[in-house]
């Protein structure tokens, strides 16, 4: 394989950055994080530009950093990035697609690994996200990817955070090493199932290389003890979908979603708006409008977190969310207006149905109604409840709160 002689690791993660919003990884912070580096630019999708006096060299100034919020919700820097950008499939929308004229980088797993330690010890990163191109069969690539963070793990004795992509046609073994070496693993379906799935990557197999494998990840987790890990849990698992990309509606993105959710305990769902890309296939397809985008993620978490079913959606004839309000608002306009939950005595799952009420907020309320009833919406306030949606859809100790009609609308 050509491995860039003359080209250092930072030159590469330069030629790489361009390309790597295209890759969600983990939450983008909704805030700057706390003492952030001086001059920081963030460019879109969350991916940060750092400046030159905070990089390892002046020449070190426009790696793929970006700042994300991990599972137990701290916020770290993040080095994202790919082992290679050269590829053998051809995936429609792809920029690193095979035959597309572009500039092509690899690493070799030993590369990697130093080029990420240099950057950590001088306090640009401090996690990582890989993944890579595939040369040579998804069964190489992920041996290299395992390579890459065994040496972190073993060699430089690494003890942060590291998101590892799971390549198509990985082996079982492969996933199982993977998850002894990793905090989350991901394997983007890219698709909601394999129809739509050959009109944006014709060489990938849905069901043998995608869904397989986020299979075996969960069945991993149910059956082996978690010591195992490399921090004594197992790594959580999400995927990706292109959005956009082959006519598919909501209802087969949040159908396939839901099951990723419920029965293989996906953490997350990311939904990644179509966004054409010069000299592919779908360059001439317009981009996806960023709402659905939204509405797609909306719809998902109430998936996740208010045990709320797939027929719950308000799907509109040709299996869409609407666009102008937000999915629980408008199963909440349908379902509770004219049957408003009882603050003082729905239970928990219920209190979830509500508009403004989330797991802290519903948690909250029980917790205030041992103490006494609550009848005001500042009573509601006092406890940190969000009051400005709810008022149209609950009673308080009997009584309806008074509201405006544009409550309705987001």
């Amino acid at each position: 394989m050509f491995y860039n002689r003359g080209m250092d690791g930072i030159g590469k993660l330069k030629v790489l950055a361009q390309h790597m919003n295209l890759e969600p990884a983990e939450e983008v912070a909704a805030a700057p994080p706390a003492n952030p580096r001086p001059e920081s630019r963030v460019a879109p999708c969350g991916q940060v530009i750092v400046p030159k006096e905070t990089a390892v060299s002046a020449t070190q100034s426009d790696v793929a950093v970006h700042h994300a919020r991990l599972p137990n919700g701290k916020t770290i820097p993040l080095l994202k990035t790919l082992l290679t950008s050269a590829c053998e499939r051809n995936c429609h929308y792809c920029p690193f697609r095979a035959g597309r004229s572009y500039r092509r980088v690899t690493f070799k797993p030993e590369e990697m690994a130093q080029t990420f330690m240099d950057l950590y010890r001088a306090g640009v990163v401090r996690g990582l996200f890989l993944s890579s191109g595939i040369i040579g069969g998804g069964v190489k690539t992920q041996d290299r990817l395992l390579d890459a963070v065994d040496i972190l793990r073993q060699k430089h004795r690494f003890r942060g955070y590291v998101h590892l992509k799971v390549m198509p046609g990985a082996e079982e073994a492969q996933v199982f090493r993977a998850m002894q070496l990793a905090d989350r693993l991901s394997v983007n379906l890219e698709a909601p199932n394999d129809r739509r799935l050959a009109q944006l990557a014709p060489r990938k197999q849905f069901l043998e290389e995608l869904v397989t494998p986020l299979r075996w990840i969960e069945a991993i987790r149910q059956s082996q003890p978690a010591h195992l890990g490399w921090n004594g849990r197992w790594p959580s698992s999400t995927t990706q979908f292109v959005v956009g990309g082959a006519d598919e509606s909501d209802v087969e993105l949040l159908s396939t979603a839901e099951y990723m959710h419920k029965q293989l305990k996906l953490a997350r769902v990311y939904y990644s708006r179509f966004t054409p890309v010069r000299d592919t296939p779908l360059e001439n397809r317009p981009a996806e409008n960023p709402l659905r985008e939204h509405r797609l993620y909306q719809a998902s978490f109430l998936f996740r977190d208010y045990d709320f079913a797939l027929e719950e959606m308000p799907f509109d004839q040709a299996g869409r969310l609407p666009l102008d309000t937000d999915p629980k608002l408008a199963w909440a306009v349908a379902n509770l207006r004219q049957a408003p939950v009882e603050v003082n005595r729905a239970d928990r799952d219920s209190l979830l149905r509500v508009p403004g009420i989330g797991p802290k907020g519903a948690d909250a309320i029980l917790r205030a109604r041992r103490l006494g009833t609550l009848r005001e919406v500042r009573d509601l306030q006092q406890i940190g409840v969000q009051t400005k949606r709810l008022r149209p859809f609950v009673l308080l100790d009997g009584r309806r709160p008074t509201y405006q009609l544009p409550l309705f609308e987001e």
